[in-house]
């Protein structure tokens, strides 16, 4: 979000932060929105018993806001996602989707796994989010090499360089009508084609 919110004032990113939805009441990015002058949300994920009551509370505050694209930052709750918001809610998850993507796969356990599996490189990928955790339609990826003294904060640190690229990029082009969506592929037009 402080990414986000950089680039914003920045004028690199052409966009505004309507709002800000946390999931918890302690999330150090609750004190980032509230220093950037920007309204903050609480629906405590704890306080309701299922997904669906949750979402429906999440939602209707995103529906009062207007908002044209959500961009989840450290989001780790699943969301059953109203079809008006298909392809309109983006995600950045830090590796190479579709592999170390999924339920608990988040911080440094996702950089612990690169590791482990002997990659040579990782990245970052900017999704739209479905129904599942980390399975929606691909928009970009950047890549970084895994280097041979890595550790998961050292490999979290270069990926974080190359999300701090992707999410406003990715954000810019859904901006600019440039995505189109078919099926499970995201495809960029180009001067008014679809690159291929």
């Amino acid at each position: 979000m402080q990414n986000l919110i950089d680039h914003i004032v920045s004028r690199s990113l052409n966009a505004q932060i309507t709002m800000v939805i946390a999931s918890r009441p302690d999330l150090p990015g609750i004190q980032r929105a509230i220093d950037a002058k920007l309204p903050v949300h609480v629906v405590d994920r704890r306080n309701f018993g299922d997904a669906s009551s949750f979402s429906a509370t999440v939602f209707e505050h995103i529906d009062a806001a207007g908002v044209d694209l959500i961009c989840c930052a450290g989001w780790l709750c699943l969301l059953e996602i109203p079809s008006r918001y298909e392809n309109r809610i983006m995600n950045i998850h830090p590796a190479l989707l579709p592999s170390f993507g999924g339920k608990g796969m988040y911080g440094e356990r996702v950089h612990r796994a690169v590791i482990d599996a002997g990659c040579k490189v990782s990245g970052c990928t900017v999704h739209f989010v479905d129904a599942t955790y980390d399975t929606g339609p691909i928009i970009l990826q950047r890549t970084c090499p895994v280097l041979d003294d890595d550790t998961p904060q050292t490999l979290a640190h270069r990926v974080f360089d190359e999300e701090k690229q992707a999410y406003p990029h990715a954000i810019r082009l859904f901006a600019e009508g440039q995505l189109v969506v078919e099926g499970r592929r995201v495809l960029v037009r180009t001067d008014g084609e679809v690159g291929r």
